[in-house]
């Protein structure tokens, strides 16, 4: 007998990854690329380069760190809420990616704090020519966008609709 994994064991466990890939490589970065030169690895194209922001991507809210640490906080509650309603596990697998993100963020704004509590900043560190510095957390994220995209696009609901019971459906 096969036992199967409960649909929201999924939604932990990409967050889980995600999160402890953010950690571990934004960790790295601080102990290689801080006071470094960006280190090319294919080119200009894609570069490594240590970076720390109090905002958000495309320099939004540069200033709005506690804002933007309470949304961080208030999309984690949210997706803890829908976390056991989610009858999909590629939707599950998606709001784990955006959870494991944003509490890879929500760890640096809260722990790598020089400026008092939620006001910390993210540590960016894969370059593009023409694009905001980033990190395993917003990849993640990005991904998940994507992969939510797909799903809508294919008409795959998050949460299956309950049958009705009774006779002839009613």
């Amino acid at each position: 007998m096969r036992y199967k994994q409960p649909i929201w064991s999924s939604v932990l466990l990409s967050a889980w990854f995600v999160w402890l890939a953010d950690v571990g490589s934004k960790t790295w970065a601080l102990i290689y690329l801080e006071g470094r030169e960006p280190v090319k690895i294919i080119g200009t194209f894609l570069q490594l380069a240590l970076t720390k922001n109090s905002g958000a991507a495309f320099s939004f809210a540069t200033n709005g760190t506690v804002f933007l640490t309470t949304f961080g906080l208030l999309v984690v509650v949210l997706i803890g809420f829908w976390t056991r309603r989610i009858t999909s596990r590629p939707w599950a697998i998606a709001l784990g990616l955006v959870l494991g993100g944003t509490l890879g963020n929500l760890t640096d704004r809260t722990f790598r704090s020089g400026h008092g509590a939620f006001r910390g900043e993210v540590i960016d560190w894969i370059a593009l020519p023409h694009w905001p510095t980033f990190n395993v957390a917003d990849s993640a994220i990005v991904i998940a966008a994507v992969v939510a995209m797909i799903l809508s696009f294919r008409n795959i609901a998050p949460i299956s609709p309950k049958s009705k019971e009774g006779p002839n459906g009613a």
